[in-house]
């Protein structure tokens, strides 16, 4: 799963990243982009990247999705959306048919008991390499919000947790946001090894728990 997750990448640097994408020749950011942030909860903004042909906007949305049916935001949060399900699922069919987008990160944080009880775990790319996650938006209640699409864990991080964020490689992110939904469903298995195998995981300071913390000591051990 994926309950917190940091992006420190702001401003001109997020939108020529987003900038960069395959099939992208116009990007924009009608209210901005957000401030740094190192230990980013569900319920709240994260920023969403919807494509359209050539053109991508990066918007802020609440993370947990609103379908268009919910009539208040009661009920737990939907920041999480199981790919083995949204196809089928009451909750996210809808999004995932018409609304799939992408969150981007610097990098995730992820859970594990080592014996001696759950230690904060720091996941990356690293060297200013953004991650792309999987995304369906939705704009229930008058607003824009989003989850995150998860698959059973894999490979090199088997170990650390069940299940893991859908990450795209670049070379799937326009069949992902552009392609048909049985074109999307394509991609809904675990991230791939060769993916995998690029990120760097590092215990992070236990301080993340608390959703108050948010500074970049965050992201290493104590």
């Amino acid at each position: 799963m994926c309950g917190r997750f940091v992006l420190f990448t702001t401003d001109e640097s997020l939108l020529a990243h987003v900038g960069g994408l395959p099939g992208v020749s116009e990007v924009h950011a009608p209210q901005g982009t957000p401030g740094p942030r190192y230990n980013i909860a569900p319920t709240q903004i994260v920023p969403v990247v919807r494509i359209d042909g050539p053109v991508a906007r990066v918007e802020p949305a609440r993370w947990g999705l609103l379908p268009h049916w919910k009539k208040d935001d009661s009920g737990p949060p939907l920041f999480n959306a199981r790919g083995e399900t949204i196809a089928t699922k009451p909750s996210f069919r809808d999004a995932f048919k018409h609304q799939r987008g992408l969150i981007p990160m610097d990098g995730y944080y992820e859970w594990h008991d080592d014996g001696g009880g759950k230690v904060p775990h720091f996941v990356s790319l690293g060297e200013g390499r953004i991650m792309w996650a999987a995304a369906l938006w939705a704009t229930g209640l008058g607003r824009l919000s989003a989850t995150i699409v998860t698959t059973d864990s894999a490979g090199p991080l088997a170990w650390l947790h069940d299940r893991l964020p859908r990450f795209l490689a670049e070379e799937e992110i326009e069949q992902w946001t552009t392609g048909t939904p049985e074109q999307a469903a394509e991609l809904l298995h675990p991230t791939p090894l060769d993916y995998l195998e690029h990120l760097t995981v590092r215990p992070a300071d236990r301080s993340v728990g608390n959703v108050r913390n948010d500074y970049p000591e965050l992201i290493s051990e104590n």
